[in-house]
């Protein structure tokens, strides 16, 4: 089930706020946990089991750790979060990246089943949250959650269980027990959820059909304008998919009484790659950073060795995100941008025009997407070949013309959408034609996108594979 469709929007969300708000404080989280477990089962519920399974195996494994911590048995705890970390990693691998290493090993002579295994949903997400939560409550961040039907509810908290915000548990700790709720608040997170659906209907699916158009397109028929027009068009629905994804995260979280942090903040704004990372799925470059990153050293070593630690993190970002290599390409594409900025690039660009330095960050991120996009790698080389002049098409033909101006106007608002201007004329205008103007603009959101999906066929959603 996702969040833009008519299933959750008119059955499953009305039933589980309704019920939320007549139960009792005490068993709020039970009935979260209940309707977190049927919204992650709708469409595989087999792999429920292995959620329950990742559930009961961190729950444990964090009291072991309080335990072992209680009693001054620093490698009785170090064994218990290295035994976490093993397990829940050994699962993500076998159900995620087993397949990939498998046809990778027969590509080069090497019998190795291939399993065809279904992805189960959301796994890259959930198992990041989840598995660090021993190590929070080692490292003293964290107390020990006691309560199962607490913890299972963390795990399993619908808003953001399949595609985000990542979540540290000491984040949501405290108001796992204690929240607030409030009007106020409920009005805020139905805003910004009707914003989020909104950007993920009526601008990601209607921009997406034009990449669509593009990733489907005969090698031979490409052309130049057209294969930075497709990439162009998928760099909008990207973000629009999984910034609104991100967004109805957070305005569902607040109508249950949980705050999330910001996913996304106008990445497409930054003047280097380094703060399009800043901007861009801020929750996972924060996981990596403080998991990953600073254990590795960070930035308090050596040159050499501070390159080196990006050079894996970038790597472990890039296969995070998909199994397939092209992933990792992606990755480390962005692995050598961010130390060439660190190394000297950085200082440069400092000194250029602010108009250079965003024209030399959406022309590299907008490569990074074709890498990202194209899983093929003989279509991939043959999509950058035509990106950078190689297109066997030549550079223009009529229909690049054609679907340039049929897609034009939802271009020019993607576009526009994607910088933070829209926002501060919003916040030029009096309260009093705020107040006026932001239901009549909410109810219209709401109508189009129930219009739109009502109608409509083509509702993907990117982050599912992820």
């Amino acid at each position: 089930m996702v969040f833009s469709s008519l299933y959750f929007l008119f059955l499953y969300l009305p039933i589980v706020l309704l019920v939320y708000y007549i139960t009792p404080l005490k068993w709020r989280n039970l009935w979260l946990l209940v309707v977190n477990l049927i919204f992650y089962g709708w469409g595989e519920p087999r792999y429920i089991v292995l959620m329950l399974f990742t559930i009961v195996l961190d729950y444990f494994m964090g009291l072991v750790v309080a335990r072992c911590k209680e009693r001054d048995n620093d490698k009785g705890a170090r064994i218990a979060v290295a035994v976490a970390l093993v397990l829940n990693l050994a699962i993500l691998f076998f159900f995620k990246y087993w397949d990939l290493v498998a046809k990778t090993f027969q590509y080069f002579g090497i019998d190795m089943p291939v399993l065809n295994l279904t992805l189960p949903i959301g796994i890259s997400f959930y198992t990041f949250q989840t598995m660090t939560y021993p190590v929070d409550v080692y490292r003293g961040d964290a107390q020990v959650q006691k309560n199962i039907v607490n913890f299972g509810t963390f795990v399993t908290l619908f808003p953001q269980l399949i595609a985000g915000p990542i979540i540290k548990y000491k984040e949501l700790a405290d108001q796992m027990t204690y929240r607030t709720h409030s009007p106020e608040q409920f009005a805020s997170g139905v805003q910004v959820f009707t914003v989020g659906l909104a950007k993920k209907v009526l601008l990601a699916n209607n921009i997406g059909k034009l990449w669509d158009v593009y990733l489907a397109l005969p090698v031979d028929q490409l052309t130049v304008s057209g294969a930075w027009l497709g990439v162009l068009a998928f760099s909008l629905q990207l973000y629009f998919d999984f910034s609104g994804y991100s967004d109805m995260a957070v305005g569902l979280g607040r109508m249950l009484g949980f705050e999330f942090l910001r996913n996304f903040n106008y990445p497409y704004i930054s003047k280097s790659v380094t703060e399009f990372w800043r901007r861009w799925h801020i929750s996972l470059g924060s996981w990596f950073r403080e998991y990953l990153y600073i254990p590795m050293g960070g930035n308090r070593v050596s040159k050499p060795r501070l390159f080196f630690n990006l050079f894996v993190v970038w790597a472990a970002t890039g296969i995070w995100h998909g199994a397939s290599w092209n992933f990792l390409v992606w990755g480390l594409y962005f692995a050598v941008l961010v130390i060439l900025e660190k190394a000297f690039l950085g200082k440069l660009l400092e000194k250029l025009p602010a108009a250079i330095q965003h024209i030399y960050t959406l022309f590299l991120v907008l490569v990074s997407w074709a890498i990202f996009a194209v899983e093929d790698f003989g279509h991939l080389g043959a999509y950058l070949a035509a990106m950078f002049g190689g297109a066997s098409g030549g550079l223009y033909n009529e229909n690049v013309g054609y679907y340039f101006t049929s897609f034009l106007p939802m271009l020019i608002i993607g576009c526009v959408a994607a910088t933070p201007l829209a926002a501060k004329l919003w916040a030029k205008l009096p309260t009093k034609v705020v107040k006026v103007i932001l239901p009549v603009v909410l109810l219209a959101g709401l109508i189009f996108s129930t219009a739109y999906l009502v109608d409509a066929t083509y509702n993907p959603f990117l982050y599912f594979r992820f």
